[in-house]
């Protein structure tokens, strides 16, 4: 039995919730939400809606999933589905938001913010070379033992990037671009799709990914501050929640909407890293392009020395044959050389990974936090799952640059799309995962009926 959680106090809840906040926003979630604005235009609300379903309720619901099933981790989270799974997942998690797309995208994302536009075509791939080989020469530096300055410079540069984004805040309130709601709605998947949309956008992000990565982190410091009960400690996760996420919500609306406003003024750009650098520019000067460019690459650092520990240190753990230096090594020698084909390549890249595995962290994360319900049956997350993971396959097919989603076996294998509604939104694992959420809960609930009748059978 569980001992007496203690009770916690509002300023327990304000540390929880800082610690949330600093995990899940960095300066790279600046530039999805502004080029959702532009996409959307007029329909920045309804698209904003959707992007923090998946931008903000889901990472809060992956720590709570970690809770309720008291996992150390994303491996043991997925392990009712077949140990081999469970490393297949844990792996494609870390490599994603390692050296694959997340930790490359922290150089990239500044230097996009904060150079890129002063530069010429010809001239940005030998500066990003560069400016990634010093970043990442010092996330290896600084990484070796992750602990100390590193995290004091994180502690003392967020709230000051914070500050610095107030002010930009401030001033287009005050005096804005122009009309949200009068912008043009530059795609037209945002005419009657924007909150699924922005739903889909949402996964660029990588935050709920990362929930079920970083969550053992929460988890273990609502711990350390007295709370033992699993419904105490979910209950604490998202009072705290409340708070961080909460947070970060406001800002990503105030993000969008400041990325509809830029319409009246600069037209759409190819990613929300330049139209930040355009309307820091247009309400601070070259002042503001200068304190945005060195305090998005200070951020990014702690985020990238951050991302470099965690992939580090999680398959330290379970391959711990090949040390923690040399998985480190490999995370910042990847990221380099991944983060010099372009911020714009990486997300390219990276859609496809993300239509793959979101499907399947959500559906963990629903059959986590809803496992009790059904005895923690195993089998109902493995019809759930092999019931996903055939339409998100198909997903990420479809969602790949042209190279691999135009070709001829591609072309041949999506016509399976065909029979699944959502295919063209992207969302056509809705119904099979549904599907085998039923089949599984049926057969749990035979199997408790027979063994009922059984047991009732050797009574009598």
């Amino acid at each position: 039995m569980e001992s007496q959680s203690k009770k916690l106090s509002f300023k327990h809840y304000l540390i929880i919730g800082s610690m949330l906040f600093g995990m899940f926003f960095g300066a790279g979630n600046l530039i999805f939400p502004i080029h959702l604005g532009q996409l959307a235009g007029a329909h920045w609300f309804t698209a904003g809606i959707g992007f923090l379903l998946t931008g903000t309720l889901l990472p809060l619901l992956a720590i709570i999933a970690i809770a309720v099933t008291h996992s150390n981790g994303i491996y043991d989270l997925a392990k009712p589905i077949g140990k081999r799974y469970a490393t297949f997942f844990m792996v494609m998690v870390c490599a994603t938001l390692g050296p694959l797309f997340a930790t490359p995208r922290t150089a990239t994302t500044p230097f996009q913010i904060g150079f890129a536009s002063h530069l010429s075509a010809s001239q940005q791939p030998m500066w990003l070379f560069i400016y990634s080989l010093i970043f990442f020469g010092i996330t290896y530096w600084a990484s070796r033992k992750p602990a100390g300055i590193i995290n004091s410079i994180g502690k003392i540069l967020n709230p000051a990037f914070l500050a610095l984004l107030a002010i930009i805040f401030t001033i287009a309130f005050l005096n804005p671009i122009s009309k949200a709601n009068n912008a043009p709605i530059t795609s037209a998947a945002y005419q009657h799709g924007s909150i699924l949309n922005g739903f889909l956008q949402g996964y660029n992000t990588m935050d709920c990914i990362a929930g079920l990565l970083f969550g053992i982190a929460i988890i273990t410091a609502i711990r350390g501050l007295g709370q033992t009960n699993a419904k105490d400690i979910s209950m604490t996760t998202i009072k705290s929640g409340a708070l961080g996420i909460g947070l970060e919500a406001l800002i990503y609306i105030g993000l969008i909407w400041l990325g509809a406003t830029s319409l009246g003024k600069f037209s759409l750009s190819i990613d929300g890293g330049i139209a930040f650098n355009q309307i820091a520019n247009h309400f601070l000067g070259i002042f503001g392009e200068v304190i945005l460019a060195t305090m998005a690459t200070l951020t990014c650092l702690t985020t990238s020395v951050g991302l470099s520990t965690s992939f580090a240190e999680a398959l330290n753990a379970k391959f711990p044959f090949i040390s923690y230096r040399t998985w480190l090594i490999i995370a910042t020698g990847l990221s380099f050389g991944i983060a010099n084909f372009g911020l714009d390549t990486i997300i390219a890249w990276s859609t496809p990974m993300l239509m793959f595995l979101y499907p399947l962290a959500i559906t963990l994360i629903i059959l986590s936090i809803a496992s009790p319900l059904f005895g923690h049956d195993n089998r109902v997350y493995i019809w759930t799952t092999i019931f996903t993971i055939i339409p998100a396959i198909l997903d990420a097919i479809a969602a790949a640059p042209a190279i691999i989603s135009k070709s001829a076996l591609a072309t041949s294998i999506l016509k399976l799309d065909d029979f699944l509604p959502g295919a063209s939104l992207g969302m056509d694992w809705l119904l099979p995962a549904a599907i085998g959420l039923i089949i599984g809960l049926t057969v749990h609930f035979i199997s408790v009926l027979s063994r009922a009748r059984t047991t009732q059978i050797q009574k009598d």
